[in-house]
């Protein structure tokens, strides 16, 4: 069956207040002014996926390798690039498509954090497990996120001042700490680095989920008070 679209589209506000959004967005703005014009949103976000892909084969090249650790902090900021510029191209130049955008940027994000938390799990620098943990928990929160969206109408690019660009960065940081110490101690037991940061995020965002539901539970059932 062929899909159809409503012909009526509302936006939803975006609320975006993470650590580097101020110098964030003037950035994206100044690149996307100077972009040529043969580049199109649709090839950013196709960067921005393909970048993540990378990210997860060279975390599993860091099996036999180590130094592919810093190829992947090469793309994260390549997926960043794309990731992030992709929707602000197409606020600059006025040629917004608002659900097919959302739509191809959000599943392509889903994707891409399936293969880099994937390669990670392959790479013996963080238990299977964890990341498997780490990937469960991220969905919650995108689905959390996409449910507010269409039911609240504000879009949360960040929580707690952190937003993809500030977990770009702290994964970043992890990789190169990892090539000089990827086991540490804890309590006189050793335990893999990001096995320690794995189950720090997985806590943090399942905390996220927790207050953000409950928090949108409660103003949609005060907004629609059966009489």
């Amino acid at each position: 069956m062929p899909v159809t679209c409503q012909a009526e589209f509302k936006h939803a506000d975006r609320a975006q207040l993470s650590l580097f959004a101020p110098i964030e967005k003037r950035a994206l703005v100044w690149m996307a002014q100077r972009m040529p014009e043969w580049v199109s949103s649709d090839h950013l976000t196709f960067l921005g996926f393909a970048s993540m892909l990378l990210a997860g084969l060279s975390y599993w090249a860091a099996k036999w390798n180590s130094y592919a650790l810093l190829l992947v902090v090469v793309w994260l900021a390549i997926n960043w690039f794309g990731d992030s510029l992709d929707g602000t191209l197409a606020r600059v130049r006025d040629r917004q498509r608002p659900r097919y955008g959302f739509y191809v940027d959000h599943i392509t994000d889903a994707f891409g954090t399936f293969f880099l938390l994937g390669g990670l799990a392959l790479s013996g620098y963080m238990s299977p497990l964890i990341a498997l943990g780490l990937l469960i928990a991220y969905f919650l929160l995108s689905i959390e996120v996409y449910l507010a969206t269409y039911t609240i109408g504000t879009f949360h690019l960040s929580f707690w001042k952190f937003s993809p660009t500030e977990l770009r960065i702290l994964l970043a940081i992890g990789n190169v700490a990892l090539l000089f110490r990827p086991v540490v101690e804890v309590f006189g037991r050793k335990y893999l680095l990001f096995d320690i940061g794995g189950i720090c995020g997985i806590a943090g965002i399942a905390l996220m989920v927790v207050t953000s539901a409950l928090r949108h539970t409660r103003a949609l059932y005060n907004a629609e008070r059966l009489p």
